[in-house]
């Protein structure tokens, strides 16, 4: 499982292997645009889509979580995140691999246990979660939780699944609100 946490400058990943309710460390870093003219937002979405797609075929995640992109007080800032936000989605699309997002908030509440945690109270519990030796960096911890994320409730999405396929009727129409 592979988290993107987006970032024009800086877009921080990690993988996780799920075993059950046991997660496991596999790796994890940043994709740094530095190398690119600060100016060259074409070069920069260049780097994030190539580096994405190397982590992808280098470590063959069936899924990957991405990080929602909020509003900040800067228009400008935002849309430029959403433009690393979708170079990243593009590119584990391209490549197969399914997708899902959270919010910061959402990762925060999974990881840490309530959504207002710094980012050192998510990098500690990451760090705890996934048994690491020290802390990862900021934007590798983001991505990270959102992986540790996805593996909690992707597990609950499919014992919804599970759930709604047994009780679900094969047989029934319905028409005007009445089940025949």
């Amino acid at each position: 499982m592979l988290g993107i946490d987006p970032g024009l400058r800086t877009t921080g990943w990690g993988v996780i292997d799920v075993d059950g309710a046991t997660l496991h460390y596999v790796a994890s870093g940043t994709i740094k645009t530095d190398a690119a003219d600060s100016g060259s937002l074409p070069s920069r979405l260049k780097i994030i889509f190539d580096g994405v797609r190397e982590i992808v075929a280098r470590y063959t995640p069936h899924c990957a979580s991405v990080e929602i992109v909020f509003v900040n007080v800067n228009p400008q800032s935002t849309l430029l995140l959403g433009q690393a936000r979708g170079a990243a989605i593009t590119a584990l699309v391209s490549a197969g691999v399914e997708v899902a997002e959270y919010t910061a908030l959402q990762m925060k509440k999974a990881v840490v246990g309530h959504g207002q945690a710094r980012k050192e109270q998510v990098q500690q519990m990451v760090s705890r979660l996934l048994a690491l030796p020290g802390l990862p960096g900021k934007d590798a911890a983001d991505a990270l939780g959102l992986a540790v994320c996805h593996a909690h409730a992707a597990r609950s999405f499919a014992a919804i699944e599970r759930a709604t396929q047994r009780v679900r009727r094969t047989q029934s129409q319905y028409k005007g609100g009445r089940s025949h």
